[in-house]
């Protein structure tokens, strides 16, 4: 089966050897094993621009290369208007190519790739939206017109789209699903450490303002504030680092809260079993990976009202939902941060249920969508 990838994620070549942003790699290992024929349709970028990337680990054949464009100023909205053209021929002779179309949305790419399959109805194609399915949600117009697409029977056909979360009134081209980090070989009976000595938070994510991190450090800011003996780990690069680090540098806060950088899977699962919370308090999310690998070892997470994050954390029963009101936010730590009982009893539930979606079931739940 000759398997076609059409995405927004660039590749990255060193030396001619092929990266890419590495969780989106262990993606593509799964992906390629039930493939006999791997294709690319996605840009190129000459330099990783500080995206965390992995080598991919296996060879393929053809790469249709796309032009990247943004819409941030006029200059490269008129460009973009003729990179569309250009990437649209080549959207066309990839999925001519290709047995099994799988599209990664959204994103600009992901809005051409949704018409463009529409003309190849009888191909089997899968889709995943990586982004916020809810419906309810405020998102780019753009967003919008791929989920109505991919929505519709009619235009979209022969397709499984798969989203996060569980949403009401939803055509038959939409399968919840999710992702996975760790295997079933991983899973372990999780017993945090009580909060006699230091609490432990932890931050994983970008440090951009899309996923908040200064919430995140405001929050355990006031908590010392209030005399709670807690620590914030971060791990994560990005463009708003030099503005926490003047936060951390005038507040005094260097021994309480620690930007550890980009870090690889094993040096972050360990801060994770060590860690009693996992906060995220972002203002957009598909699935948080976050939030879910923290879940798996036991650590309670603290996220905001967003995509399948209520679903995730059983409407607050495995975790706390965020106001994002300061003051009901903290006082809402406080008080489990007060009651330990209620803090194991969370932990249980929250490594119980996370520890339900290994990378074991991701793969079974792939060969089954790409095997019809």
């Amino acid at each position: 089966m000759k398997l076609l990838i059409v995405s927004s994620a660039p590749l990255i070549y060193k030396n001619q050897i092929p990266f890419a942003y590495s969780p989106y790699v262990k993606e593509l290992i799964v992906l390629e094993q039930f493939s006999d024929d791997f294709i690319f349709c996605c840009p190129v970028w000459e330099k990783d621009r500080g995206l965390l990337i992995t080598e991919i680990p296996f060879t393929f054949k053809k790469h249709f290369q796309l032009k990247d464009f943004n819409l941030s100023s006029f200059s490269n909205i008129l460009k973009s208007f003729f990179f569309s053209f250009y990437n649209i021929l080549i959207l066309f002779k990839a999925m001519k190519n290709a047995d099994h179309i799988h599209l990664r949305c959204p994103g600009n790419i992901g809005l051409l790739a949704c018409f463009v399959q529409v003309f190849f109805p009888n191909k089997p194609k899968t889709a995943k939206y990586a982004g916020n399915w809810d419906p309810k949600s405020k998102q780019p117009y753009s967003y919008k017109i791929q989920k109505w697409v991919l929505n519709n029977t009619f235009l979209t056909r022969n397709m499984k789209v798969l989203v996060y979360g569980e949403w009401k009134n939803q055509s038959q081209n939409i399968k919840p699903f999710f992702t996975a980090t760790y295997a079933d070989a991983e899973k372990e009976s999780v017993k945090k450490r009580s909060f006699e000595n230091r609490i432990e938070f932890i931050f994983v994510g970008s440090l951009v303002i899309g996923k908040n991190p200064l919430y995140a450090i405001q929050l355990v800011h006031e908590l010392l504030e209030r005399g709670y003996n807690v620590v914030l780990s971060l791990y994560g690069e990005g463009a708003e680092r030099n503005s926490l680090e003047k936060y951390i540098e005038i507040n005094n806060l260097e021994n309480e809260i620690v930007l550890h950088g980009n870090q690889d899977l094993e040096t972050v699962k360990k801060a994770y079993q060590k860690s009693h919370f996992v906060i995220l308090p972002s203002k957009s999310e598909g699935w948080p990976k976050a939030i879910a690998e923290g879940m798996f070892w036991g650590c309670v997470p603290i996220a905001t009202k967003i995509s399948c994050v209520p679903f995730m954390l059983d409407y607050g029963n495995r975790g706390l939902l965020l106001e994002m009101d300061f003051e009901k936010d903290v006082n809402q730590i406080s008080g489990i941060l007060e009651n330990q009982m209620l803090f194991f009893n969370k932990s249980n539930l929250a490594g119980k249920w996370s520890q339900n979606y290994t990378t074991d079931v991701f793969e079974a739940e792939i060969k089954k969508l790409l095997s019809k």
